[in-house]
């Protein structure tokens, strides 16, 4: 049939070409012939492939087998194949034997449930936030028997929760663990200067050999927007509210250039008021290891942004309240004011505060007796400056006074400096440079070489006249950012009033690491 079509289209091909092959010639005639033949050739080679192609195709089709099982065994292995996949995603364990594709599905599954497991820690720790710090410092005195270098060391866990929204109110609970070990030179000098700040040990019932895990610090802060109930965006006065186990100082007496005994100045008149915090007499009010329970409430207004200013009140244990050991009874308080001030563009913090303790120890019982508890009420007061004079220098400034019975000195005064390294290509380093006095009360001078301990010798054995007189340098060397190395001298005159005592000369390093 096909051919019968393909002589069709010949014949009308010759009728098409009829007359100009008329007019042709026999050889044109025979070309002609030659083409058509050719194309007939070419024909009929593709129908003779197109019926074996069909014909293999119809054999694939209805042959019932062959080697390889045919179309139907390959549909029941299939069949098999997934009947074997659905079984093993039915449990959860692994096997060898089940298919490799439910291996993998499984281990995908397993890898999206940890990451979701780890987005559950991560959300759950979200907020949080920890530091950890480490101070070790030697020191050498010389003037005075201190039986060679003395070691400390102390280290410091902090830990501040997520902050939690009560509507306007922003709440968190902070803690501080603190361990160490070494009393420092303290003990084997007579002075109203603590020459060495971070000195910490858990008191005399843990050997020195052995150290022991502080709380130190564990207390509540909420912060109030005012006026409450107003739009706190707009709101530029705010409420904050502590309590529970703290260190005063670190809500009163606060200084940008010298606060810090692990970074700046190590001896005590130079890191808080010296009336507050010292070896013979602290009326802080803290328990040995400078913390104690209570209160405070500060009002801080930024209506002025550049020159805020603040009020504050607190109120902390004193006495055995202090380590928990009765109720508050004449408790500790204090009050300061506060204000930021700029003077040709460049930032100073200026505060006052107002003090009384009725619990405060005195020079009057042996400081060696711990037992003791010769407490008497004292009062008094203080200012505190710290004023960047130039882009890398702050000046700063304490001075203070007190009254009571028992006291060893009334009136201190503290001036120094810290000077940034930028001035010399070492932005992170620092010098501190300050001088203090400390004047012994007139009760201490005309007592001191009458108080005798409990075995009737003498505690002081001196008469004690005018004023200690403390200078102290540094310099902070930062290595890395994580590790700084300060070396310190301290120079001490007339030692807590005894004008007949050889200077004290001392010189440490101290080493401090932070994460």
């Amino acid at each position: 049939m096909r051919h019968g079509v393909f002589l069709a289209c010949a014949v009308a091909l010759a009728l098409n070409i009829a007359c100009p092959v008329a007019r042709a010639t026999t050889q044109d005639e025979a070309v002609l012939k030659q083409q058509l033949q050719r194309l007939a050739d070419r024909l009929e080679r593709v129908e003779k492939r197109n019926a074996a192609l069909e014909a293999q195709l119809k054999a694939y089709v209805e042959r019932p087998t062959s080697k390889d099982g045919g179309l139907e065994r390959r549909i029941q292995a299939l069949e098999g194949y997934n009947k074997r996949l659905e079984d093993a995603l039915d449990t959860e364990n692994i096997s060898e034997r089940e298919p490799e594709l439910a291996t993998r599905l499984k281990a995908v599954e397993y890898n999206t449930l940890d990451i979701k497991k780890q987005a559950k820690v991560i959300d759950s720790i979200e907020g949080f936030a920890a530091g950890a710090s480490f101070t070790s410092v030697g020191q050498r005195a010389s003037g005075v028997d201190t039986k060679g270098t003395t070691l400390n060391y102390r280290a410091d866990i902090t830990v501040t929760t997520p902050t939690v929204k009560t509507g306007d109110i922003e709440s968190k609970l902070f803690g501080h663990f603190r361990v160490g070990q070494g009393r420092g030179i303290a003990p084997n000098l007579t002075s109203f200067v603590g020459p060495n700040a971070s000195s910490f040990q858990l008191g005399t019932a843990i050997p020195p050999e052995n150290s022991a895990v502080l709380l130190a610090q564990a207390y509540y802060r909420a912060e109030i927007p005012l006026p409450f109930g107003g739009f706190k965006p707009h709101s530029r006065e705010k409420l904050t509210v502590n309590f529970g186990k703290m260190d005063p100082f670190a809500f009163f007496d606060q200084n940008a250039a010298a606060n810090d005994e692990t970074r700046q100045f190590l001896a005590s008149p130079f890191v808080h008021n010296a009336l507050l915090d010292n070896p013979m007499a602290a009326n802080i009010g803290a328990d040995g290891f400078g913390f104690s329970p209570g209160a405070r409430v500060a009002y801080r207004n930024e209506r002025s942004k550049n020159e805020p200013w603040g009020l504050s009140f607190g109120v902390f244990g004193a006495g055995r309240s202090t380590n928990f050991s009765e109720g508050f009874r004449s408790p500790f308080q204090i009050a300061q004011a506060e204000t930021t001030r700029r003077f040709g563009g460049l930032t100073g913090n200026y505060r006052a505060f107002l003090w009384r303790n009725g619990q405060a120890p005195t020079f009057l019982r042996d400081p060696s007796d711990l037992n003791a508890n010769l407490l008497r009420p004292h009062r008094g007061g203080g200012v505190n400056f710290d004023q960047r004079v130039d882009d890398y220098v702050t000046l700063f400034g304490r001075l203070g006074w007190a009254s009571g019975d028992g006291l060893p000195f009334d009136r201190v005064l503290a001036l120094g400096a810290e000077i940034g390294g930028s001035y010399w290509s070492r932005g992170a380093d620092a010098l501190g440079v300050a001088f203090g006095v400390n004047r012994s009360s007139e009760e201490f001078r005309n007592r001191s070489a009458r108080v005798v301990d409990a075995a009737g010798r003498p505690v002081f054995g001196f008469a004690a006249h005018g004023a200690e007189q403390v200078a102290e340098i540094y310099y902070r060397f930062r290595v890395h950012q994580n590790f700084e190395i300060s070396p310190d001298f301290q120079l001490i005159r007339d030692p807590a009033g005894n004008s007949a005592a050889r200077p004290l000369k001392l010189v440490g390093i101290r080493i401090q690491l932070n994460q």
